[in-house]
């Protein structure tokens, strides 16, 4: 897809030029989205439903072509630069530093075998939150995908810059990441929630009127520094819920197709620890499935509702709340013309997600921000996002 130009993706191509110099071939850019996600909380590693939606503010990649085989990796956001030989890291990529180079380097191992053509300069920016929870690295995965498939001429399809990006988070990274993230980020569709079944991949697009609805996302400011040993505790936890439950369960696939009546049944033979796990997948796939079918009837009211009931579930059953998040929901609550609220990516810190009616912005704005600030004495960044016209090149 060909992106309008923008001002913010011609500073990004200013800065790519003051970072590397102006002279050489043309430097191009890509785009991809972050994501929200509005319900199926922790369910994509699980086989259940999700319904996020890919936003208007993500990652961009300015790329150029060099000479010398050499890649340079640097980014507006991060500290640092990596300088690799091109030829050598096709034939095998180094052990991952814990750097966050390591995503865009992940790609290219998840890509080869290439034939290296050259060198690349590659600089990374954006306008999203890095570890507020809106899939920042999906984001960065998939734009360096698209960019990587421009250089090499790979030909590639949305659904293979998807795969290339799972396999460069979880071979390489080392995150256990559901399939949620690069899939929400890989197909947008403008005014629409993405419904993604995540044990068999199939999925549907359901409308929210974005003349009538908006989706705010307010930064508690709490990074998520602890949060990938938990995150990984977390699917440990579930896939032990699984392998107990499996036995009294059918021809159930994942935690998420457990009947409920089984965890009743059955659930002490479980660590109470995990059979609270459980309980917010079983019953969080059943939530997700109802708020679908709300959407597909318009009623947008009981979608909320079924937001607020999720953050209860994360807060009480899954633990991965904290109280500045708690707050932010509960203020949303408070707020007129909210119709829903919730923790939104894994937890830990990072974001709420809200949807409320077109016209009460500045009210909600206000209102979090007062409250928020009145308990933790800063205020926390608001914003409102538009769905995502999806990845792309840049047309300048």
């Amino acid at each position: 897809m060909r992106l309008q130009a923008a001002p913010r993706f011609r500073d990004h191509r200013e800065d790519f030029l003051a970072r590397f110099g102006a002279s050489g071939p043309a430097c191009r850019v890509f785009f991809a989205p972050g994501r929200v996600n509005l319900m199926g909380a922790h369910l994509d590693y699980n086989g259940g439903p999700v319904m996020p939606m890919a936003i208007d503010r993500g990652t961009f990649v300015a790329m150029r072509p060099r000479r010398d085989g050499r890649l340079r990796l640097a980014s507006s956001s991060e500290d640092g630069e990596a300088s690799f030989e091109l030829e050598g890291l096709l034939a095998g990529l180094p052990p991952a530093s814990g750097a966050w180079w390591d995503y865009p380097l992940g790609v290219l191992g998840a890509l080869a075998p290439l034939r290296a053509t050259g060198g690349l300069d590659l600089f990374f920016g954006g306008d999203l939150p890095v570890g507020a929870g809106l899939s920042s690295s999906a984001s960065v995965t998939i734009a360096t995908a698209v960019a990587l498939d421009v250089h090499f001429g790979l030909g590639l399809d949305v659904q293979a810059a998807v795969d290339a990006a799972l396999l460069a988070e979880r071979g390489y990274v080392g995150v256990n990441c559901g399939i949620m993230d690069p899939y929400a980020v890989g197909h947008a569709r403008p005014g629409h929630l993405l419904v993604l079944d995540c044990a068999n991949r199939s999925s549907e697009h359901v409308a929210l009127d974005a003349s009538k609805y908006t989706v705010a996302v307010v930064d508690t400011g709490v990074r998520r520094e602890l949060s990938r040993g938990e995150f990984n505790l977390r699917v440990e936890q579930c896939a032990e819920a699984f392998r107990l439950l499996a036995p009294f369960a059918g021809d159930a696939a994942n935690l998420s197709s457990v009947p409920l009546a089984v965890l009743e049944a059955e659930g002490a033979r479980l660590d109470p620890v995990v059979a609270r796990r459980a309980r917010h997948v079983i019953e969080e796939t059943a939530r997700t499935l109802a708020a679908r079918d709300a959407l597909r009837r318009g009623d947008v009211a009981q979608f909320g509702a079924a937001m607020f009931a999720a953050h209860e579930s994360l807060r009480i059953l899954f633990e991965v709340s904290i109280p500045e998040l708690d707050l932010l929901v509960e203020l949303a609550a408070a707020s007129p013309g909210v119709l829903g609220s919730r923790l939104t990516g894994a937890g830990f810190g990072g974001c709420v997600a809200a949807v409320l009616e077109v016209g009460t912005e500045a009210a909600f704005a206000d209102e979090v921000r007062r409250g928020y600030a009145a308990q933790y004495h800063r205020e926390p960044q608001v914003a409102f996002y538009r769905g995502s016209p999806g990845i792309g090149e840049v047309a300048f």
